[in-house]
């Protein structure tokens, strides 16, 4: 299985040539999606959600099957019957990968904004990414976790003690393209001081093995 770090909090799965993408949104290349079989998406909002470029992507991929939470199913009827709605708790197959899905609702960012729908999705037992929430897959191993390092819903405390609960083999930093340089190398220092596993942010693009 191949894992590759898309723009933001797009991740793109390979495995016997089959393709999975999660989240590819608005701060996503679209390269993300070249060949793509299914795509999972966790909310609605448009850095995690581009319906431009998934509307793109079934036009030369007619095949392609989106899975997502109903709330935000019902958002894209114009894509057809190519979207399938997912619930907490389900088991399902995506590009031949059996994914689970976790959690439930976005992380809180203001008591003031109501807060929506957000899945978390586990693909292949093995690799885990959470949304825009730090929902822990109980009772699961994680080996590869992808972490949200940076965004107006968490603090760095929550990070590393989403890590520390998830306790996977190793970790992917998440949610980081509203972060410049300088802000990209105190994450990754706290990050490091504090976890206790291999722990990396991949530049766009980047590929690693699972």
């Amino acid at each position: 299985m191949r894992l590759t770090k898309f723009g933001h909090s797009c991740v793109r799965v390979e495995q016997d040539g089959a393709v999975l993408v999660i989240d590819p949104g608005g701060f996503t290349e679209r390269a993300a999606l070249d060949g793509v079989d299914a795509v999972l998406i966790t909310h609605e909002h448009a850095d995690h959600l581009d319906t431009d470029a998934l509307a793109d992507a079934l036009g030369k991929r007619p095949s392609v099957t989106v899975h997502t939470h109903p709330d935000v199913a019902a958002k894209l009827s114009q894509l057809g019957d190519v979207v399938t709605a997912v619930e907490t708790g389900q088991s399902f197959s995506a590009a031949g990968m059996p994914v689970r899905t976790f959690g439930g609702v976005h992380a809180e960012i203001h008591p003031d904004i109501p807060r929506i729908a957000n899945l978390g999705f586990l693909v292949n037992d093995s690799v885990y990414h959470p949304g825009d929430s730090f929902d822990v897959p109980e009772g699961v191993r994680v080996e590869t976790l992808f972490v949200p390092v940076s965004a107006p819903w968490l603090k760095i405390s929550e990070s590393v003690d989403f890590v520390r609960a998830v306790a996977p083999r190793r970790a992917f930093a998440l949610h980081d393209g509203i972060i410049n340089d300088v802000g990209g190398k105190l994450i990754d220092g706290v990050l490091g001081r504090l976890l206790k596993v291999d722990y990396q942010r991949l530049a766009p693009g980047t590929s690693v093995d699972a």
